[in-house]
Formats: C-alpha cells, sequence, structure tokens
C-alpha cells in the first residue's frame, strides 16, 4: 500500500526526521490561507499523487505570492497529473500539500528497502539526490551506496555514521545525519514498511538537514496491526479493479488485455500469463485465488475479473492442491448463474478431487470449454478471442473453443 507525500511526512516526523513547515489544502482559498500561515517569501505547491516525476509533469511548482500558489492550487485541483510513471491516463489530483521554500545547498538520496534476493533491508544513500533511484542506478552506479542491515542486529551507529562520511557530510552534520538515518529506519521497521525514500534529503544554507519529499510503502499483510495506517490509503489513486479486489481479500494486479485470468498461486498465475503471451493472446490480469478456495471466493475472483470491460475470455487455471477442483467447479457455475456470464470461459483443472471437478462442469449444461493443460487452455482462450473479432457471420458454430457459447 503506498501512501502519499504529506502523510510519509507527517511519519516520519515523528519519528524524529525534520521537515519543512507545511499543510494540506482542498482548495485554491485554503491554499492562499496556508501559504499565509505558514508565513515567509516563497512556498511550494505540491500534488498530491502515487507517482514519481510530478515535478516534470508540472505537478510541483514554487510561488512567491499567495495569489499565485491560489492560481497553483486551481489549475492542479481536478487534474490527471500524467508522470513517467503514472501511464498515459494519469493520476487524479484532489490533495495539494503547501510548504515553505528550503534554501538548498546540497541534495541527497536515502532510501530504504527490503531486498528479497538477501532477505534483509538494505539502505540505500546517494551523494546525488533529486533523481529518481533508478536514473541514478542506470546514470551513475557509483553513487550508490548500499548498506544491508543485519535483522539480528537492527541498524547499528558505525553504519549510519558511516553513510554520512560517505555522502560527504561535514563534521558537524554526522550526528544529525545519524538521527535522521535512524528515525528513518524505526519507521520502516516499527511499521511494516517495504520501502521508504526521502529524495531529496537536502543540506540547507545554514548546514541542517530537512526531508524536502518523502514515500513510503507497507505489506498489505500486516496492516492488520495498523490499522492508523490503513486508513491512510487513498483508493482514488489506486486501479479501481486492483481496490476492489483488495477489499474482498484478493491479489488482483491489473493489466491490458483481454482474457481475464483466474489461478491459484502466484507462480501459476506467471507462468499461465506467460503461456497466453507464447498463443499469442494478451492477458488482462494477475490473479491469485490462493489455498483453500471456498465456490464463494471463486464467485467473488469472477466478479473481480469480469468487472474490467476488456475482458473478453475468461480463463481459470486450477492446479488443486490445498485447493479442490469441485469447490471450484461449484464456483464456476454459481457465477454463470449469479452473474449471468456472457461471455468464453476455458477451464483447466487438474489435482485434488479434478474428476468431480470435471463432472460437476460437464453435469451443469453450461458452454464451459475445458482443457486437460496449460498449453491447450492458453491456446484455446486466445483463438477465442480470435473468434470473437471476426464477423459475427464468420465465427464458428462448433468444434471450436467457443463451440455452443452465445458469443454474438
Amino acid at each position: 500500500m503506498d501512501i502519499h507525500e504529506y502523510q510519509a511526512k507527517e511519519i516520519l516526523a515523528r519519528f524524529g526526521v525534520p521537515m519543512p513547515r507545511g499543510g494540506l489544502v482542498y482548495s485554491p482559498e485554503q491554499a492562499a490561507y496556508r501559504a499565509t500561515e505558514i508565513g515567509g517569501a516563497a512556498w511550494v505547491a505540491k500534488a498530491q499523487v502515487h507517482s514519481g516525476g510530478r515535478g516534470e509533469a508540472g505537478g510541483v511548482k514554487l510561488c512567491r505570492s499567495d495569489r499565485e500558489i491560489a492560481d497553483v492550487a486551481n489549475i492542479l485541483f481536478g487534474h490527471r497529473l500524467v508522470t513517467r510513471q503514472s501511464g498515459p491516463a494519469g493520476k487524479p489530483v484532489f490533495r495539494v500539500y503547501v510548504e515553505e521554500a528550503t534554501d538548498i545547498a546540497r541534495e541527497l538520496y536515502f532510501g530504504i528497502v527490503l531486498d528479497r534476493r538477501t532477505e534483509q533491508v538494505m539502505v540505500i544513500a546517494s551523494a546525488e539526490g533529486g533523481m529518481e533511484i533508478e536514473e541514478l542506478a542506470d546514470s551513475n552506479p557509483d553513487t550508490l551506496l548500499r548498506t544491508p542491515i543485519e535483522p539480528a542486529l537492527g541498524f547499528l551507529e558505525f553504519q549510519a555514521r558511516e553513510i554520512a562520511f560517505a555522502l560527504r557530510l561535514e563534521p558537524k552534520q554526522i550526528a544529525q545525519a545519524s538521527r535522521v538515518f535512524h528515525g528513518a529506519y524505526r519507521a520502516f521497521r516499527d511499521l511494516d514498511a517495504t520501502m521508504l525514500e526521502i529524495n531529496p534529503l537536502v543540506v540547507t544554507r545554514d548546514g541542517g538537514l530537512v526531508a524536502l519529499d518523502a514515500k513510503m510503502s507497507f505489506d498489505d499483510n500486516a496492516l492488520f496491526r495498523h490499522p492508523d495506517i490503513s486508513e491512510l490509503r487513498d483508493h482514488s489513486q489506486e486501479d479501481a479493479r486492483e481496490s476492489d479486489a483488495a477489499d474482498r481479500g484478493l491479489s488482483y494486479v491489473g493489466l491490458d488485455g483481454d482474457i481475464g485470468c483466474m489461478i491459484n498461486g502466484a507462480g501459476l498465475a506467471m507462468a499461465t500469463m506467460d503461456m497466453i503471451k507464447l498463443a499469442g493472446g494478451e492477458p488482462a490480469n494477475f490473479l491469485d485465488i490462493g489455498g483453500g478456495a471456498s465456490p464463494e471466493r471463486v464467485l467473488k475472483a469472477f466478479r473481480a475479473v469480469l468487472q474490467d470491460s476488456n475482458v473478453k475470455v475468461m480463463l481459470v487455471n486450477i492446479f488443486a492442491g490445498i485447493n479442490r477442483c469441485d469447490w471450484v467447479a461449484e464456483g464456476i457455475v454459481s457465477a454463470f448463474k449469479e452473474i449471468d456470464v456472457k461471455l468464453p470461459v476455458v477451464v483447466r483443472l487438474a489435482g485434488t478431487h479434478v474428476e468431480l471437478g470435471k463432472q460437476i462442469l460437464r453435469e451443469s449444461g453450461l458452454p464451459i470449454v475445458t482443457a486437460d493443460t496449460l498449453a491447450e487452455a492458453a491456446e484455446k482462450a486466445v483463438e477465442a478471442t480470435v473468434a470473437l473479432a471476426r464477423p459475427i457471420d464468420e465465427r464458428p458454430a462448433n468444434g471450436t473453443p467457443v463451440r455452443d457459447h452465445p458469443i454474438s
């Protein structure tokens, strides 16, 4: 789960990380008032969206009068900000953060991520801040300092000091930098974050350290331990399909294809999407229904996939271990009855109670296409999408993956 910049700053401030003074606004008039309340001669208006590259897209503006900041906010509110990370649809702007301008001497980068390769928390820092970490890794990888954190020991003082020295901070700034690094690490650790980024972490003209921007992402599976963090979720910044599926306990990632997928197991889901691509098709989603899927859960998964208007064919691929094929089959039959499924559905079942599952599908009398292997299922799903693209009078009537199916 991602959160907004202003929310990440509020969290980090509780852990002792210094921030510029600022406040959230919901209208141009409130933006002007907030600037006056903060004081000073210059302010920055920042669109609050879950995307990097806001500055290049016009989502971050320096203003030198309350009238100017009101005008900027008026442009931002209701605008869809298109950045290099948002995709062509962009992200809607409903919140703007106004903060005092900072007199910057240097920009640094500081981040903490969960490194799944080493199974450790990794602290990443660079003396060249203000750039996306991907750009830094490509353009100047030698500037990136990586420090693994031993889980049993945590982030040690000497490691924080080594990072501060590597960033070429002055001796009088080392102690403050160490406090900032440790505060960020405690926030990351205590709140079950998966990513924390302060970019840029700036050195001001008077020698202080300030977090000018901040991002945090959290482990969805740990949110039950942090209800205060869970409440920070902004559904307007998420794919509506993914948000709806997450609310129902489903692992769903929306894609751009037209073959909807319902699969158990992340590895099998990835393999299924690969097979669809190999067969010449495009998957519309990644959906893992997990283990022990009841008929009710299968029905929820069907609803989640069919919410996508781009889906033309449904592919169900179940390899049952903890799951049972008969439960899945019952869920598929229920979906046809309760949702009134009108698109082709290809089903491949294997594993526990597979024969009973196939029997339920056969006896249902529904126009369900079955397959014995993953490759066969992918091919039939792609053939169905091709058949649907033809004029109605050219579509095959039977003996094909869409046989006996009301595709017109």
